[in-house]
């Protein structure tokens, strides 16, 4: 990894390869605030154990980026939970940056950056609660294919390379850390509602049909909006439904 540009408010930890960077980053966190504070962001080369949501298994070969910030808000753990979107509108704003014109960039409901319609990279956010009524830190992990994605999986995937584009794990990193800063004062500022509404104009499938598959079954409906906390809005045949997990999937015409 080439010398990173980043703003002084992180503290950059680079490794050659790591079992996770979340895991990493919340061994780290667990040290205190003294020593790890908010800002330091644990970057890898290579994941032997990436996760995804819900424990799933990401594929880390060498060649795209992973990293993970530890973060420490003074906010609750639901307020703390929209630094999901936070960390969204980051990424959608670096890769339109750095990218070529003429790309599609859009986020996905809850937590995936797309482009040109196929998922380039997904967030993941954890916290430890502790005693206090805010969480002792919150990790965000993000992993973005820039040179490689799995031939197989659930949602059609790419990579940045595989879409045409020449730019380095570095510069789409460099990028990140410079939008997280904008998005996140402000959130600090003027709470969730500028980030709903920023993530709505960005966001894939707004007005259209989609499906939800729960860990049960799978809901069929409009997407309609997000709720004031970033719950999604599908309208049913049979009303309004109010879901604040699940993965979205677009059927085909």
């Amino acid at each position: 990894m080439r010398a990173l540009n980043l703003p002084p408010a992180y503290r950059l930890i680079a490794l050659d390869t790591v079992d996770s960077t979340n895991a990493e980053a919340k061994r780290l966190a667990a040290k205190g605030e003294a020593e790890i504070p908010d800002g330091t962001l644990i970057v890898a080369a290579e994941q032997t154990a990436g996760r995804g949501r819900r424990g799933r298994k990401w594929a880390s070969p060498r060649g795209n980026l992973y990293f993970s910030l530890v973060l420490r808000p003074e906010a609750p753990l639901a307020k703390a939970a929209e630094l999901s979107f936070v960390a969204s509108l980051a990424l959608y704003d670096a890769l339109t940056g750095v990218g070529p014109a003429g790309f599609v960039v859009h986020c996905k409901w809850p937590n995936d950056v797309l482009l040109n319609q196929h998922k380039v990279a997904g967030i993941l956010l954890e916290a430890e609660t502790g005693k206090a009524a805010h969480p002792d830190w919150v990790i965000l992990g993000v992993g973005l294919n820039v040179a490689e994605f799995p031939a197989k999986a659930e949602f059609p995937a790419s990579s940045l390379r595989a879409q045409g584009w020449n730019v380095s794990p570095e510069d789409c990193l460099e990028a990140f850390c410079r939008h997280f800063m904008v998005w996140t004062n402000t959130w600090l500022s003027d709470g969730f509602p500028p980030i709903r509404k920023n993530w709505l104009w960005r966001c894939w499938g707004k007005g259209e049909k989609i499906e939800v598959r729960l860990a049960d079954k799978t809901v069929k409906g409009i997407f309609a909006d997000l709720d004031q906390d970033g719950a999604l809005l599908l309208n049913t045949g049979k009303g309004q439904r109010k879901i604040t997990a699940g993965d979205v999937f677009f059927p085909k015409a």
